[in-house]
């Protein structure tokens, strides 16, 4: 299902972009403690879609776009339990939840009253 992308002979080179970028907004951030984290943020969205954007470009990031375009064609493809079936599941993990629990109580009273008859 995923044909790999040709690989281009800039794919290095726009990986080398792409850790560049992502460094500028490391040492941007760093550098511009001072100003307001509203600006720095937003400084560091873009960045972020800038490297992105140019990672896409590349065999590995076409490759990856691929993968999410199938993941999200198999999540439609789930067939989602219904409320009932959800709330019915949930009362029965909660049920064995607070069965194991009490056993591994007595398990607990049961080894303490045991070391103490011991121990003395």
């Amino acid at each position: 299902m995923s044909a790999e992308a040709p690989v281009s002979r800039f794919d290095g080179i726009k990986w080398l972009v792409v850790a560049a970028v992502v460094a500028v907004a490391v040492v941007g951030n760093s550098y511009f403690a001072n100003e307001s984290l509203l600006y720095r943020v937003l400084g560091i969205v873009a960045l972020a879609a800038a490297a992105g954007f140019i990672a896409m470009q590349t065999a590995k990031g076409a490759s990856f776009w691929s993968l999410v375009k199938g993941s999200r064609t198999e999540i439609r493809k789930v067939v989602w339990p219904t409320r009932q079936e959800t709330v019915q599941t949930t009362m029965i993990v909660v049920a064995f939840v607070l069965v194991v629990a009490l056993i591994l109580w007595g398990l607990d009273s049961f080894l303490g009253w045991l070391v103490s008859l011991v121990i003395g």
